[in-house]
């Protein structure tokens, strides 16, 4: 009993050490660096014939999804880089790459603090939220619809990911077009809310691939990542 109560405990830190890692990470840049209320259009009113007709792709997937359609739509519903080790290959693990690990933490914050204020001021419904006849297959949200926040980051660590290792950029940012594409496949966003998305992503990607501080990060991961792909 002993031994199982020790391993219990070793495991217990390391989930508490890994989630404090996580708060722990600070964003890169903030909407006061990048303000998507003055990059993006405001989104479509919700009695708009364009609305209407997003609704109806919703519900139009919502039955021809398939089991296998839903349970990578939820599994994509997580917000972070290892989503990519489909494409990345068997070495590509968080406990393999603590540096890389690190930097794409802040990755995700910085998606966070950018786009969430964004979404604040547009408010614009969830599909569920306007429809009744919507049933997500994924975790329930109320943020603000506009633009798709996992969008965002699976476009911006599909470009930096890319950026590290150009020799997978077609199948990088193919996975990170599936990733932004589950978001309507789970019936959480709307087709548009996910284009929003690969914008805000693309610009914060550009900003940041610019910025001193984090090339000097970029630099450190992108080295570790390599020397563990054996690139």
């Amino acid at each position: 009993m002993k031994k199982y109560a020790s391993l219990a405990a070793g495991l217990l830190l390391l989930v508490v050490g890994s989630a404090a890692q996580a708060e722990d990470a600070k964003p890169f840049v903030t909407n006061k660096d990048i303000d998507l209320t003055m990059i993006l259009p405001p989104p479509p009113a919700n009695d708009s014939a364009q609305t209407k007709a997003e609704l109806g792709e919703v519900l139009t997937l919502q039955v021809t999804r398939t089991p296998e359609m839903v349970a990578s739509a939820v599994a994509d519903a997580e917000e972070n880089v290892w989503r990519f080790a489909d494409v990345m290959g068997p070495n590509f693990t968080k406990d393999k790459l603590p540096k890389f690990s690190a930097f794409f933490d802040r990755v995700v914050e910085t998606e966070g603090a950018v786009v969430d204020p964004a979404k604040d001021v547009w408010k614009r419904p969830r599909p569920h939220q306007l429809s009744d006849l919507v049933k997500p297959a994924v975790k329930l949200s109320s943020s603000g619809s506009w633009p798709s926040g996992h969008a965002t980051v699976g476009t911006m660590m599909g470009i930096i990911l890319a950026d590290m290792v150009p020799e997978k950029r077609a199948e990088i940012m193919a996975r990170a077009a599936a990733y932004a594409h589950n978001r309507v496949v789970g019936g959480i966003h709307y087709p548009s809310d996910v284009e929003m998305g690969k914008i805000s992503g693309s610009v914060i990607a550009a900003v940041l691939l610019n910025r001193d501080d984090f090339k000097a990060e970029y630099e450190v991961a992108k080295a570790e990542l390599r020397a563990d792909l054996g690139m």
